[in-house]
């Protein structure tokens, strides 16, 4: 909302060739208790004004000998580049006042003026001139916000990125149907599996044997949408060999607690499985 304080500080400027309008509507807006008001009798002027001030406010007279207000106006639209010209006319013209909205101008006063006519509408238009300057404001700020949050997902999104081969092999994240839909690290080549982009559908490339217990159990943790922690799985490769691989994931949802996949973080732990090395020691004795 708009404040009566903020009204009465907004910046108003009077155009009108006849001093003695600009000092009746002076007098009018100065006992309202408007308090930043500009004037000039020079049509010319009015664009640079404006593009020195950015006013709040226009009071155009439309009838100047010189440079009448509908080319104030014109020249106006090229100065207001957000494309909210905040004219209010002047005209003492009925058939004046369509065409002078028509060209851009907000809303008018007649002549002669009526005083409560002139503070109503003159307050009514910059209540929704300051309201939209507001808008723009909001806008911008919110665009600012965006980016910067952008900018910190990103970073964010990083450190995670750094973390993730920092205690583990991989991160993955996989859709409510299983396929993966983000990866960092070599998951792909480390379980031997190959992406079918075209199928969005994953398949072994390695021919290996996977222990089908512990495969179950975790498929089971997956299809009950639980979490799970360390869990060590195992697989024997075509060439005999053994690997262990140990994952946790946790189920995502959205804010609506539809279930919309899963992540989580892997490693390749068949270093650690392996049992140890056992040192037999032989004494030679001569006989």
């Amino acid at each position: 909302m708009i404040s009566k304080q903020e009204i009465l500080n907004a910046s108003i400027l009077i155009v009108d060739d006849q001093q003695s309008n600009v000092l009746l509507l002076w007098e009018m807006l100065r006992d309202a208790g408007y308090t930043c008001i500009a004037s000039t009798n020079d049509p010319y002027a009015v664009c640079a004004l404006h593009r020195k001030n950015h006013y709040d406010l226009i009071l155009l007279d439309l009838q100047m000998p010189s440079m009448d207000g509908f080319k104030v106006m014109e020249d106006l639209k090229e100065v207001e580049t957000d494309s909210y010209l905040p004219v209010l006319v002047i005209t003492a013209q009925p058939d004046h006042k369509l065409r002078a909205l028509a060209a851009g101008a907000k809303d008018f006063i007649a002549k002669p003026f009526d005083l409560v006519e002139v503070q109503t509408r003159i307050r009514n238009m910059l209540e929704v001139r300051l309201l939209y300057k507001k808008l723009g404001d909001y806008n911008q700020v919110l665009e600012q916000t965006v980016l910067q949050r952008t900018a910190e997902l990103r970073e964010s999104e990083a450190r995670v990125r750094r973390l993730v081969e920092l205690s583990s092999d991989w991160y993955w994240e996989q859709d409510e149907n299983g396929h993966f839909t983000k990866i960092f690290g070599p998951v792909l080549e480390m379980l031997g599996i190959q992406v079918d982009d075209a199928l969005g559908k994953t398949r072994d490339e390695l021919g290996a044997s996977w222990n089908e217990e512990e495969r179950a159990k975790l498929e089971a943790n997956l299809a009950t949408r639980r979490p799970f922690l360390d869990f060590v799985y195992s697989r024997t490769n075509s060439d005999g060999s053994r690997q262990y691989f140990m994952v946790s994931g946790e189920p995502i949802f959205d804010p609506s607690g539809r279930f919309t996949g899963y992540r989580g973080i892997g490693k390749d732990v068949t270093e650690t499985m392996r049992p140890p090395v056992s040192l037999t020691v032989v004494n030679n004795r001569s006989t």
